[in-house]
């Protein structure tokens, strides 16, 4: 690659931070810290232009834009000023107000004849700037409203996805993905957005870029011969490295993908475990309940022996229908029968007052094209968005959502009763193993020797046992406190699960007994605010 960096579009002083230690003096100054009353005194009593820039070649509507004062914005129109001046990089006051997302300044801007397509010097426009400086809220707004190219090159060739992948911006990748942002696209270096996210070191970009891409992006080589996984080795990112290979070796896998269909590929661990169950029936019939030289079943052992099978069967029946049953799929548009041309659902999407969108970006799926209620999460597995999305157990090749939960929650507890039932059982009968043998071997030697299939058993009991409980307790901790495993994971990560002090705190938690009694008679719990919501946090 022949340049480490991208040259970012230059920000505009610093002195338009408000600080009112620091004397206004000028129609420039005036501007810039929002006092509209000095800007009229200076232009209406002291003849001061608005139509020549300062010193530095900067004018009054910029410095306004920059700072999101729309008022001023209107009146300095209003008296003279041109939407498209521009400074001495060619930048207009767009190109400021998306520096720092000044949505109703660029309001202004537009509505009064303001070229949303115009660009610098370095071809950058107000979308360019906007991802480069991660406004993903004013990129949207123009975008939606003003129909700005989200996907246009700058003199470079690269568009805001290459500059959003580059500076780890990763809500900004999301919004440009969902709106079908081009990941293919080659800049003058032959980088694609994925290069860029590998050579900055950024693991969320590179996570949300390959999860919604084709895997075809992965072995794209630049001009210098790299990969996005050979660049991010050579830049010493481990993690991403690491994890761009993973998906390569998926895409490779993938080979095989004509000679078979989604359903078979996706089995997962599931026939695995199908066949661990029947093999421990099998074995508890025969070896435990009618092997060899075993002490003849009494009433009450096989009393409890036919507890523990049919406990097997109904776990079975559990583990087909956790496996099968829809987690809680949410539906993407065209399964909803909408038609193409429907208003753009991002239009002023952070005025919206809707139950589904509670303000962060992340809830934009760029793959099933929806917006996801706040605890969903897109699977890369099953390549859908699942509601109250706790995790993907390979070993029932299936999500664990809102609405299987309950099933898998029943599921561990038949399997954790059935290993321990069948386990007390199975220790009983070799217990009654004489002790005193007429051979030299110790009582464990003989066992293992002369009841290979009840250790067999024991041994896998033992660990389905420890398996079924870890899961068992996880589970219904987490009910007991309404948050899911993957919340649990990546709380860190969430800001809807942190207090006004950035401390961790379950706003869906409604108590113990609230939440396990709605659990168990619906079999999810409502996602209802248990405190009054508080600002969101991106996620």
């Amino acid at each position: 690659m022949a340049s480490s960096e991208i040259e970012v579009v230059a920000s505009p002083n610093s002195k338009s931070q408000t600080n009112p230690e620091v004397a206004i003096v000028d129609v420039y100054s005036a501007s810039a810290y929002g006092d509209f009353q000095k800007v009229r005194s200076f232009v209406e009593e002291h003849g001061a232009s608005v139509l020549v820039p300062d010193s530095n070649g900067y004018y009054a509507l910029q410095w306004a834009a920059l700072n999101n004062f729309p008022d001023i914005v209107q009146y300095i129109i209003e008296h003279g000023a041109d939407v498209n001046s521009c400074d001495k990089l060619q930048q207009t006051a767009l190109h400021w107000a998306a520096v720092r997302g000044s949505i109703m300044a660029a309001d202004v801007l537009l509505l009064n004849g303001a070229r949303v397509e115009a660009a610098d010097i370095n071809g950058y426009r107000a979308v360019h700037v906007a991802a480069q400086y991660g406004q993903t809220a004013f990129l949207n707004h123009i975008v939606a409203k003003f129909h700005a190219d989200f996907d246009v090159p700058d003199n470079e060739g690269r568009s805001p996805l290459h500059w959003a992948a580059y500076k780890g911006f990763a809500d900004t990748i999301r919004l440009l993905l969902f709106r079908d942002a081009s990941q293919g696209r080659q800049d003058k270096e032959g980088c694609t957005p994925v290069h860029w996210a590998a050579l900055s070191g950024n693991v969320e970009a590179c996570t949300v870029l390959v999860h919604a891409g084709t895997k075809q992006e992965l072995l794209i080589k630049d001009n210098a011969g790299y990969t996005p996984f050979q660049l991010a080795s050579d830049k010493g990112h481990r993690q991403i490295a690491n994890f761009l290979s993973k998906a390569q070796r998926t895409h490779h896998s993938h080979f095989g993908a004509k000679f078979c269909t989604r359903k078979i590929k996706n089995f997962g661990y599931a026939p695995i475990l199908l066949c661990i169950i029947i093999i421990l029936v099998i074995l508890f019939i025969n070896s435990v309940l009618g092997g060899s030289n075993l002490a003849k079943v009494t009433a009450v052992v096989g009393l409890w022996a036919w507890a523990a099978l049919c406990l097997a069967f109904i776990a079975m029946i559990m583990f087909y229908t956790c496996s099968s049953k829809d987690p809680g799929y949410i539906k993407r548009p065209e399964e909803l029968g909408n038609p193409a041309n429907t208003e753009d659902p991002l239009l002023s999407i952070d005025l919206n007052n809707s139950s589904v969108w509670m303000g962060n970006w992340s809830q934009l799926c760029p793959t099933c094209k929806i917006i996801r209620p706040v605890r969903s999460k897109h699977c890369p597995t099953c390549n859908r968005c699942v509601e109250q999305f706790d995790h993907h157990c390979p070993w029932i090749s299936n999500c664990v959502g809102k609405r299987n939960k309950r099933d898998f929650l029943v599921f561990v507890c038949l399997g954790t009763l059935t290993s321990l039932l069948a386990g007390c059982i199975a220790i009983k009968r070799i217990y009654e193993v004489p002790s005193a043998l007429q051979t030299r071997e110790t009582w464990f030697l003989h066992v293992v020797v002369h009841y290979p299939g009840v250790v067999i058993f024991l041994f896998l009991d033992g660990i389905i046992f420890l398996a079924a409980t870890t899961l068992t307790v996880a589970q219904a901790s987490q009910i007991a406190r309404n948050i899911t495993t993957n919340e649990v994971s990546n709380a860190i990560r969430y800001g809807y699960l942190r207090g006004p002090d950035g401390k961790f705190r379950n706003p869906y938690n409604h108590g113990c007994r609230k939440n396990c009694s709605d659990f168990l008679i619906h079999g999810y719990i409502d996602d209802e605010i248990a405190w009054p919501p508080l600002q969101r946090a991106a996620s």
